[in-house]
């Protein structure tokens, strides 16, 4: 299975923000989707990606004022990207090799998905469910 396949029946927009918004926008986008991180865009194309640990960790080195600063200089950059043709364990090993939780999928340069490790588990243990159901079957039809 793809990253493309995995997502190609998605609908609706990608939650993004823009590099220039602020840390406080970020954050309460996030809050609002309830979601745990947003690529960052400028001009269009992938930036990085803006994630709960930034917050985190900024807030630590800074204080509060880093509420107020642009994302760009809070995301994790540049953001490492997966292309719809990669394939889901390939990916899942990314981000565990890399220590990631969210990839942007892109094609041709423009970003058309953006995956979570949670996404790609869920396949994971579907996929499993699935073919120990047909195990299942097969002993117990023999």
């Amino acid at each position: 299975m793809t990253i493309g396949r995995l997502i190609e029946g998605r609908s609706g927009p990608i939650i993004s923000i823009d590099v220039a918004a602020t840390v406080r926008e970020a954050v309460a986008l996030l809050a609002e989707k309830r979601i745990g991180a947003l690529p960052v865009l400028k001009d269009g194309a992938i930036a990085g990606i803006f994630s709960e640990r930034d917050v985190v960790y900024r807030l630590a080195a800074v204080g509060p004022a880093m509420l107020d600063g642009p994302v760009g200089d809070v995301m994790t950059a540049p953001a490492i990207t997966v292309d719809p043709a990669t394939e889901v364990l390939e990916a899942l090993g990314l981000m565990t090799r890399r220590r990631i939780r969210h990839l942007p999928v892109v094609r041709d340069g423009a970003m058309i998905g953006f995956v979570s490790i949670g996404d790609l588990v869920k396949y994971r243990i579907e996929r499993i469910e699935s073919e120990a159901e047909a195990m299942r079957s097969y002993i117990q039809s023999a």
